[in-house]
């Protein structure tokens, strides 16, 4: 199948990013949040930042143009009635995904693909919300989606191998690099990624070692750009310690269940970056 228009479903920063993803590689999209103004909002951000990018040099004023003019931000769901794609990026919250996949069932037409931006949640649970199982998938972005060049896809039980083609394609027109992997909690890079976050939290809490000496040991022994800390900050702590709680009720591995201080700082709203504080203080 043809993809040539993207719906992307939620108000979140992973929405505008992809969003601005989508656009500059020449789809039309549809940005929908449960209002208007968070819609406005999203676009107002997705201009923000391609107006940085001409600053910068790295993008002509032309193309912003015309990357502005692909994006449309819709309030009402049945907007999306015409897309080819639609990519939900709503809170991680299975039923709430599951209630939207069955409304988009209903909206869209018989050929569209249904996907989710889901980082862990299991796609066969949204899949069998609709009438069209096996047109439903994940593609799963990074955060920040513009920057990040990986985007797993998901096969679930009941996607097709021509789902699976067409997602995998779109990523790749976005500039994408995909990788194809089974419907498994965590996928590839959060099943590997979250034991360590989660043990460096726990070595912190422990007294092992202080946050800093943490951080800085992982960048300057394993050559990351930022350490565990810090990327738990990025993620957020809430996001994480959902991540973790869904990993660990999956495969019931110690690895996964949650060190005590990330739920302590999630009931103190010490979210990370986006509450202002986290790990660190942002709001110095």
């Amino acid at each position: 199948m043809t993809i040539k228009r993207v719906g992307i479903v939620g108000s979140g920063i992973m929405g505008s990013g992809m969003a601005e993803v989508a656009g500059k590689a020449g789809f039309e999209v549809v940005l929908r949040s449960r209002q208007q103004a968070t819609a406005d909002a999203m676009v107002a951000a997705l201009e923000k930042s391609l107006a940085k990018q001409v600053e910068r040099g790295k993008l002509e004023d032309a193309e912003r143009t015309a990357v502005l003019g692909r994006v449309r931000a819709v309030a009402d769901l049945g907007e999306l009635a015409e897309c080819d794609l639609v990519i939900e990026s709503i809170l991680e919250d299975l039923d709430a995904k599951k209630h939207l996949f069955t409304d988009l069932d209903r909206i869209c037409g018989d050929g569209a693909i249904l996907a989710t931006n889901t980082s862990t949640l299991p796609v066969i649970e949204m899949a069998m919300s609709t009438s069209r199982p096996e047109k439903v998938c994940g593609v799963h972005f990074f955060n920040p989606a513009p920057a990040m060049s990986l985007v797993e896809i998901i096969r679930c039980l009941t996607s097709s191998d021509e789902t699976i083609a067409a997602a995998t394609e779109f990523a790749t027109t976005c500039g994408k690099k995909p990788v194809l992997v089974k419907d498994q909690a965590g996928f590839i890079v959060n099943a590997l990624l979250f034991p360590y976050l989660n043990n460096a939290a726990r070595m912190m809490d422990a007294g092992v070692a202080s946050r800093d000496d943490i951080d800085t040991a992982m960048k300057g022994g394993c050559n990351f750009p930022m350490g565990p800390l810090e990327l738990l900050d990025l993620v957020g702590l809430d996001t994480s310690l959902s991540i973790l709680e869904a990993l660990y009720a999956e495969f019931n591995d110690p690895n996964y269940a949650p060190a005590p201080i990330l739920r302590r700082m999630v009931s103190a709203e010490r979210l990370g970056r986006k509450s202002g504080a986290g790990f660190y203080d942002y709001r110095k």
